[in-house]
């Protein structure tokens, strides 16, 4: 076995003795707090030193992710004015392996004298900290994986582990859906495949130029080429701005390809194109879109007609638009 093999072992199974060690009257009661404050639209205010504090801003970045509005809070600058983020309705995680680290017992009765909940996150539930808190969530590690038994190791890896533990649950409780998820992280691929729709990716039908179904071959290579799109609707004459056809790219090749060159000059719009394409709405979700693009079954589908409930056309939306999107 590795050394670094051993103290992966070591670690986890300190994470594996502080469940058994947690008393399930304690995180009841802790959780319950959380869902409070939740109805409440109150905060979860985590506040620890060094590298608690490392943790504590990390479980208050996962806790502000999964929808419960969470932030750390530097005990130092607490009692210099920052403690006024705190109010009664609050819930107050503090994170301390020795449970006597002077800058949070220094804050302990102004959160005492407001009102607000206390959570204490400790290595011992006979510490100061946690006779003074509402809830002890006893942390404690029988050694650290530094060799010297010095650097916060084994003890931070259990306080974060608790952290995480304590989010996931309370999402259990209040049923958060991956769409919930998602509105917390919009830039991710999660977040972009539950809330990008194809009106946000599309390109709008007043930046194309509309092609009649008899427009000359040379007239509709000038529109496939201007501006790079790569694709041109074609216009019903009956109806201005329903959507007739799609010619793209592949479909001018393979029109050229099937007829002979000397009739190429007499080609039209309606003989190079695509007539009743495959289309979606505005409301489609993007990812929906591709899905759709990429099994179809009649030919490969590189471009997708974004039309209203009457038919006529919003706009174009690209496999290429997609893909920039990290969609595909």
């Amino acid at each position: 076995m590795s050394a670094l093999t051993r103290c992966l072992q070591e670690e986890a199974g300190a994470i594996s003795t502080a469940a058994d060690r947690l008393r399930s009257d304690q995180v009841e009661h802790a959780l319950q707090l959380l869902e409070r404050c939740a109805d409440r639209k109150a905060k979860l205010v985590i506040t620890g030193v060094g590298k608690s504090g490392i943790v504590a801003r990390k479980i208050a970045a996962t806790f502000s992710s999964i929808g419960l509005m969470a932030l750390y809070l530097n005990p130092l600058d607490a009692l210099h004015g920052d403690l006024g983020v705190v109010a009664p309705d609050d819930v107050c995680l503090l994170l301390s392996n020795s449970g006597e680290t002077s800058e949070l017992l220094a804050i302990l009765p102004h959160l005492i004298r407001r009102g607000t909940a206390r959570i204490a996150l400790v290595g011992k539930s006979d510490s100061s900290l946690a006779n003074g808190s509402d809830v002890v969530l006893e942390a404690s590690v029988d050694k650290e994986v530094c060799p010297l038994n010095l650097a916060p190791t084994a003890s931070t890896a259990v306080a974060m582990a608790i952290g995480d533990a304590l989010a996931a649950v309370w999402m259990e409780r209040r049923g958060i859906s991956p769409a919930d998820f998602a509105s917390n992280h919009p830039a991710g691929s999660l977040g972009k495949q539950l809330t990008m729709t194809t009106a946000d990716l599309m390109l709008k039908a007043d930046q194309l130029t509309p092609l009649a179904p008899d427009t000359p071959l040379d007239a509709v290579i000038g529109t496939l080429t201007r501006g790079a799109v790569g694709s041109a609707w074609v216009e019903d004459p009956r109806h201005p701005g329903h959507l007739l056809g799609l010619i793209t790219d592949g479909d001018l090749r393979r029109a050229l390809r099937d007829q002979p060159s000397a009739q190429w000059p007499g080609l039209t719009a309606a003989n190079l194109m695509t007539p009743d394409p495959i289309t979606t709405t505005t409301t489609v979700l993007a990812v929906e879109a591709l899905k759709a693009m990429e099994h179809n079954r009649r030919k490969p589908v590189t471009v997708l007609p974004v039309v209203n409930d009457e038919g006529q056309l919003q706009g174009l939306l690209r496999l290429h638009d997609l893909v920039q999107a990290g969609l595909a």
